[in-house]
């Protein structure tokens, strides 16, 4: 079944894949961002002014991810919706299998569609309640993200990323098995990946290297690394945990340092320590020709601005 929503038919022809708005770009390494869903209306003002300053720096494209379960379902396609059609940034709507059956995953496709919205990135999810729980199919869902990438290529011309994991996710057993669950994504018509978040650029290295060895075709499908400039250490703490990765211990040390024995950590240090290791990072990153910077601003845009400062790549913040 093929969608040919109303709107999006003539919108798909003139709406650029991610990986010919990278390819394009011109000037030095690009950059984009990721948002997600807000929980309120307070939210949601912090949402649209973090969105509405990534605007007048022209990212490649912006992302909005996709609750645990579906669990953000509604806002999400919404807000996806409304940076399609009422900003002039390009919109990647996330996509999880988890908790819906096939049905339900056509129809968000078709509501996605319905918006402009062709740029989808295809995840398996993780289970509502305990990321790091087992992971139950839906009965009349899909086990795998490789075949949302098929499903989602199968609905129409869409443009479709997936997820990769520079460390390994954390429920394949080695690295040689992620690498062969990223592979099947890729060759089942994924564009892209964007790399979950992590803090040692040998590592996101080695991963691209561990692709263009087991399939040098796929291997020149763009690798994009997920980078998260961090402004307090009991933060990223939570999110690494959530995630089933890890912060490198010299890093953990370095940051517990700056965050002092206090009953509150010193967020002013932390943050300074965060922008110099992200600055850092991205410097790397661009001398070893990622082909793009994707950063996890958790709806904020000042502490991304003054990495992107650093880097020379955006104006010094105010």
């Amino acid at each position: 079944m093929a969608i040919r929503a109303s709107q999006s038919t003539e919108r798909t022809s003139r709406t650029p894949s991610i990986v010919e708005r990278i390819r394009e770009h011109r000037g030095g390494t690009p950059f984009s961002v990721e948002f997600y869903p807000p929980r309120n209306e307070v939210e949601e003002q912090r949402l649209w002014r973090a969105v509405r300053t990534f605007e007048q720096m022209h990212p490649a494209f912006v992302s909005m991810t996709y609750g645990a379960g579906g669990s953000t379902r509604d806002r999400t396609v919404r807000i996806a919706g409304q940076l399609a059609q009422e900003t002039t940034l390009l919109p990647v709507a996330h996509l999880t299998a988890v908790n819906h059956s096939l049905d339900e995953l056509r129809g968000l496709v078709g509501s996605y569609a319905d918006r402009g919205i062709v740029n989808l990135l295809a995840l398996r999810g993780d289970p509502p309640g305990d990321p790091l729980g087992n992971w139950v199919k839906h009965p009349e869902g899909l086990e795998y993200a490789e075949e949302l990438v098929r499903l989602i290529r199968e609905l129409g011309d869409f443009h479709v990323g997936v997820a990769s994991f520079p460390e390994g996710h954390y429920r394949a057993a080695s690295l040689e098995e992620d690498t062969r669950f990223l592979l099947g994504t890729l060759r089942a018509g994924a564009e892209y990946s964007i790399t979950q978040m992590f803090f040692e650029v040998d590592d996101y290295l080695r991963l691209r290297d561990r692709v263009v060895a087991a399939d040098p075709v796929q291997g020149e499908k763009p690798i994009i690394p997920g980078i998260m400039p961090i402004t307090s250490l009991r933060q990223v703490r939570k999110i690494v945990e959530l995630s089933g990765s890890q912060i490198p211990a010299h890093i953990e040390e370095r940051l517990a340092r700056a965050a002092g024995n206090g009953p509150e950590e010193d967020k002013a240090e932390v943050r300074k320590v965060g922008m110099e290791l992200a600055t850092t990072m991205c410097e790397r990153l661009i001398d070893e020709g990622a082909p793009c910077l994707h950063f996890c601003t958790l709806n904020f845009a000042k502490a991304t601005r003054e990495v992107l400062a650093n880097l020379g790549m955006a104006a010094v913040p105010a």
